[in-house]
């Protein structure tokens, strides 16, 4: 990682001054602060960047099917961990956190304090995102095991009742659709499992819904991971420093997520 950053520092100049096009691909969850972390690259360095999102381990199979992507930024670690396995990342670094909160409507009667036994009320509807192709469904799921482990048997209920609303598809959304607004106001969900950072544009969609960060016990702990293609091309890293830069970092902030890289404040 080192020689790759020292790389950076000696050709960031030259990248700056090609109109280079860099493709990115990143999480659903990301695509607020990636397109505002992107435009910013844009206009300061000439570089375009041509984004794609959508649900990351999905995104990670159309790189390994073929897609031609300088930088993966994923809802987790594992995904990229494997393009560097495979031989189709030369770096991988983490670059934010987040965390994952229920959005429940009043009905739900879901607070912090019996969260997992609200979760477990066959009265609650729970909707999630799908596992193996998007890592919210893989943290969902990881904290279906932590509830079971204080209440054995939970696990296999969870899993059951649990309605896979999004992330099945990299197929977009439809304008003016929202799936998971849409579960709510049918009826079809009344609690949705999903990052913290989405909550704005939750409550935009659905105002009455209250948001209630997991409980520390079942907490956990999302970390997104950023896979670079290629260490010699220079737009791309030109890029990667960008997000991970402290100016970089402070916009994860302002958009709900964990920054790992800024500095300590006086």
């Amino acid at each position: 990682m080192f020689r790759i950053l020292l790389a950076a520092s000696l050709v960031l100049g030259s990248a700056a001054a090609r109109a280079d096009e860099v493709v990115l691909y990143g999480a659903g969850s990301l695509r607020a602060v990636l397109t505002d972390i992107a435009q910013d690259f844009s206009k300061k360095s000439g570089i375009k960047v041509h984004t794609d999102f959508g649900p990351s381990g999905l995104m990670r199979e159309k790189i390994e099917q073929g897609d031609k992507v300088d930088i993966l930024a994923s809802a987790d670690m594992a995904s990229p961990l494997k393009l560097q396995k495979d031989g189709r990342a030369s770096a991988v670094v983490m670059f934010t956190r987040n965390r994952l909160c229920a959005f429940a409507l009043p009905e739900a009667k879901l607070a912090g304090s019996n969260f997992a036994e609200r979760l477990l009320d066959p009265a609650v509807k729970l909707g999630t995102s799908t596992p193996k192709a998007d890592p919210g469904g893989d943290y969902t799921w990881a904290m279906f095991q932590l509830i079971d482990k204080r209440n054995p048997g939970a696990f296999a209920k969870l899993d059951a009742k649990a309605q896979k609303i999004v992330g099945g598809s990299t197929a977009p959304v439809p304008a003016g659709q929202d799936p998971i607004a849409d579960g709510f106001k049918s009826g079809q969900i009344n609690v949705m499992m999903g990052y913290c950072s989405g909550a704005a544009q939750r409550k935009a969609a659905t105002p009455n819904l209250e948001v209630i960060q997991v409980p520390e016990a079942y907490e956990t702990g999302p970390e997104y991971g950023l896979a670079l293609g290629h260490a010699d091309n220079a737009a791309a890293v030109a890029l990667m420093l960008a997000i991970l830069s402290p100016e970089g970092q402070a916009t994860f902030g302002r958009y709900g997520f964990a920054p790992v890289g800024l500095p300590s404040q006086p």
